[in-house]
C-alpha cells in the first residue's frame, strides 16, 4: 500500500493555520531625558496665547535616506486626544491654536502662509517634531527568520521614539529646548497571542506620546518659561 504525500495545498492550509496563530506582545522602555525635577504650578502666572506646531517623521534607517513626514492617515489614532489631555499641565494657556506640518505643504503657499500669519498672532510658539525610527537590517532579518520558523522562534522588532520640543517667542527667538525618547520593542511569537491582550502595541506607543507631552510641558510650566508680556 502507497503512502499517500501531503498535497502542496494541504501544506500551505497548514501554514496558514500555524500563522494565524502567531501572536505578538509590545514593551516599552523607561523615558529618556525626563525631568529630574519637583513639579510645580505656575499658577499666579497672567494667560499668554500659544501656537503649537507638530510634525511627525519617520525613518527606517538603512532604506530612507531622510526622516519621512508622516501624513495625516499615518499619525497616530487620537494624538488629538492625547494632545488634549497633556495640555492640562499648563496654568496660563489662554487662547491656543495647532498647526501640523506634512511634506506636501512645499507645494500648498497658502498652508505656510496661513503657519505664518498664526506665527506672528500669539505670545509664543511650540514646535513638537516625534520621530519614529526602526533598523531596516533587523527588520529583514528578523522577518525571514520568523518566516522560516513559522513564527516558533521569538523574533524582536525595535522602533525608538524621540521628542524635539522648541519653544520660541512672538519674535521667533529660541528660547528653550526640550528632548525625550523611548523604545517599543514588539515580539512576535506563536503563543504570544496569549499576552497580546495585556500588551498591545497600540496602547504601548499612546503611552509614550502622552508621557512625552505630559513630561515636557510639566517642565515648561515648571521653569514659567511661558509669561504674559506684562509680567516682564
Amino acid at each position: 500500500m502507497a503512502f499517500l504525500k501531503p498535497s502542496c495545498t494541504v501544506v500551505g492550509i497548514f501554514a496558514v493555520i500555524i500563522l494565524s496563530l502567531s501572536g505578538c506582545a509590545s514593551f516599552r522602555s523607561e523615558i529618556g531625558g525626563s525631568y529630574p525635577g519637583k513639579a510645580e504650578r505656575n499658577l499666579n502666572a497672567l494667560p499668554v496665547s500659544v501656537l503649537f506646531i507638530f510634525s511627525h517623521v519617520h525613518q527606517t534607517t538603512g532604506l530612507d535616506a531622510v526622516p519621512k513626514f508622516a501624513n495625516q492617515r499615518e499619525i497616530i489614532q487620537g494624538f488629538d486626544d492625547i494632545f488634549l489631555d497633556a495640555l492640562r499641565e499648563f496654568s496660563n494657556v489662554g487662547m491656543y491654536a495647532t498647526h501640523t506640518e506634512y511634506a506636501s505643504d512645499v507645494n500648498n503657499p497658502e498652508r505656510r502662509a496661513r503657519r505664518d500669519s498664526l506665527i506672528s498672532q500669539y505670545d509664543y510658539n511650540i514646535r513638537i517634531r516625534i520621530k519614529s525610527e526602526q533598523s531596516f537590517a533587523r527588520l529583514f532579518l528578523g522577518t525571514v527568520a520568523s518566516s522560516l520558523s513559522a513564527t516558533f522562534l521569538p523574533i524582536s522588532y525595535t522602533n525608538s521614539y524621540s521628542i524635539e520640543t522648541e519653544l520660541y517667542n512672538q519674535q521667533r527667538q529660541l528660547i528653550a529646548t526640550y528632548q525625550r525618547s523611548a523604545d517599543l520593542s514588539k515580539w512576535v511569537q506563536m503563543f504570544l497571542i496569549f499576552v497580546y491582550p495585556f500588551h498591545p502595541e497600540e496602547r504601548k506607543r499612546e503611552e509614550i506620546y502622552l508621557e512625552f507631552l505630559h513630561d515636557t510641558f510639566r517642565q515648561i510650566e515648571t521653569e514659567k518659561v511661558l509669561v504674559s508680556n506684562t509680567q516682564k
